[in-house]
């Protein structure tokens, strides 16, 4: 079938490969309609690789997917040909030690879409287990069922913060991920949300949304801001999703005593952390790894008009500029949130 290939590093095509897939019995066939583009996605694209993870061979991109289901699986229930559907990409062993304390998503044998040596979604249609799939409301459109996987990132942020109604976050970074994260927490209960980024076009797209208070440190310094709006107290949960080391001098000190810092950006680079004006807060300290137990959650709040990705789109690229889809993604404009592909319609 006609897909999206990674050949190797920088080295992109749309031509026909064999995903060596079958149907098993408790499997779903989708027939793919919306992919959006991850940043690790363009990593791969760029990089070719993402630590251990190296494309070796040519693979198939894009994990972020919604479609309709063509075909059933004999044992699978819960599931007719023409349900619209999501999939979570990641799938565990479900007799793992892991899976069975309901971590699945940090078993070490998962495996991932679009993660070497794992086909992914930018093609016609996928394979994949029932377990794993979701169904979505007529209210959720099929570009927002796509971002149903990042908006679970950032839900699984809050569900570790363990937000309580009215508490103040604020969010360091205002990328997709960051701007999701920031939506959960006000789904979640937050009273206000204040989000960082260095990037102005993208902190006007985050403030577009009621209750996200912009903070521009090219200008502010977040600590004054906070503690001004807080009284000196400092936020109840702090969100590093920036991904970047520079995030962490001085994040212990954006929190308030007996807050909770959650680790979501994953740094390349060492990180300067400081644990005595962490310990001195007795701050509590997350980490999050994608998600488990969460999809079913993200889809609710969406269908239910809590959460509204669509401002996040910033264009829609139909299938056979795939290509071209990720040369502007690999350009990493300022305006640029989330870029779409619309595989078919």
């Amino acid at each position: 079938m006609k897909s999206l290939v990674l050949e190797s590093q920088r080295d992109l095509s749309l031509r026909d490969i064999d995903p060596g897939e079958a149907l098993g019995p408790g499997d779903l066939r989708i027939a793919i309609r919306s992919v959006g583009i991850c940043g690790s996605d363009v990593h791969y694209y760029t990089h070719g690789r993402i630590g251990p993870f190296v494309v070796n061979e040519p693979m198939i991109l894009g994990h972020e997917a919604s479609g309709v289901v063509t075909e059933v699986g004999p044992d699978v229930q819960g599931f007719a040909v023409g349900d619209r559907v999501c999939m979570e990409p990641g799938v565990p062993d479900l007799s793992s030690r892991a899976t069975l304390l309901g971590l699945y998503n940090v078993d070490p044998s998962v495996t991932f879409l679009a993660t070497p040596p794992i086909h992914g979604c930018l093609r016609p249609e996928v394979i994949h287990p029932a377990a794993f799939t979701f169904a979505l409301p007529d209210t959720v459109s099929f570009d927002q069922g796509a971002l149903v996987e990042p908006l679970a990132v950032g839900l699984q942020a809050c569900v570790k913060a363990r937000i309580t109604p009215g508490d103040v976050a604020v969010v360091l970074g205002a990328g997709p991920i960051g701007i999701m994260t920031a939506l959960s927490a006000l789904a979640s209960g937050c009273g206000r949300v204040f989000i960082t980024d260095l990037t102005a076009e993208k902190l006007d797209v985050a403030t577009g949304y009621p209750g996200i208070t912009a903070i521009d440190i090219s200008r502010e310094d977040p600590a004054v801001v906070l503690a001004e709006a807080t009284g000196g107290w400092g936020a109840d949960v702090v969100f590093e999703a920036s991904g970047s080391s520079k995030a962490y001098d001085g994040i212990a000190g954006l929190a308030r005593p007996g807050g909770c810092v959650v680790l979501v950006g994953m740094p390349v680079d060492p990180v300067p952390f400081d644990v005595v004006s962490a310990a001195a807060k007795e701050l509590r300290i997350e980490t999050v790894f994608r998600y488990a137990n969460v999809f079913d959650r993200a889809i609710e709040l969406l269908a239910s008009g809590k959460i509204d990705l669509d401002p996040l789109i910033s264009e829609r690229f139909d299938f056979d500029r795939s290509v071209e889809a990720f040369e502007r993604a690999a350009e990493g404009r300022a305006s640029d949130v989330k870029l779409m592909i619309r595989v078919s319609e």
